[in-house]
This record gives C-alpha cells, sequence and structure tokens, in this order.
C-alpha cells in the first residue's frame, strides 16, 4: 500500500475507531492509531486468508483424489 494511501486510509480509520470507542485523541494520534490498526489488520487478514487457502488446497485435493479412486474403481469393474 503506497505511504500516501496508507496515510488517508489510517486517518479515516482512525477517526472512525476513535469515535466509536469514545476515546478524545489529538490528530496525530489518530492518524498513528488508524495507521497501526490498518497494518494489523491487514497482517490479520492475511494470515487468515492463508491459512483458509491452503486448507481449501488441502480439501481440494482429497476431494479430487476421491474422484480418482472413484473413477479407477468403474473402470476396473468393467474388465
Amino acid at each position: 500500500m503506497p505511504i500516501l494511501l496508507l496515510v488517508i486510509v489510517g486517518a479515516a480509520a482512525g477517526f472512525i475507531a476513535t469515535r466509536l470507542l469514545d476515546l478524545r485523541s489529538s490528530v496525530p494520534v489518530t492518524i498513528a492509531i488508524g495507521i497501526a490498526g490498518a497494518l494489523f489488520g491487514t497482517l490479520i487478514l492475511r494470515l487468515i486468508g492463508a491459512l483458509f487457502g491452503m486448507a481449501a488446497g488441502f480439501v481440494g485435493a482429497i476431494l479430487g483424489a476421491m474422484a480418482l479412486i472413484w473413477i479407477w474403481k468403474k473402470l476396473s469393474d468393467r474388465r
């Protein structure tokens, strides 16, 4: 994420988060909270995505192996 976009998104996120949680802080602190939150949130979402991505690949591998076994059995029974 480019630095300028990070600052803009961080400022907006920090402003919204501080208002939702009723935290009174200065503008630099609000921006810093937002930037740190954006970095932390991105890290967590990428970690979750990687875990589910690996799990989806594993499930896909099992389903693919089951399909091949089923096909193998159907072709073997013909003979």
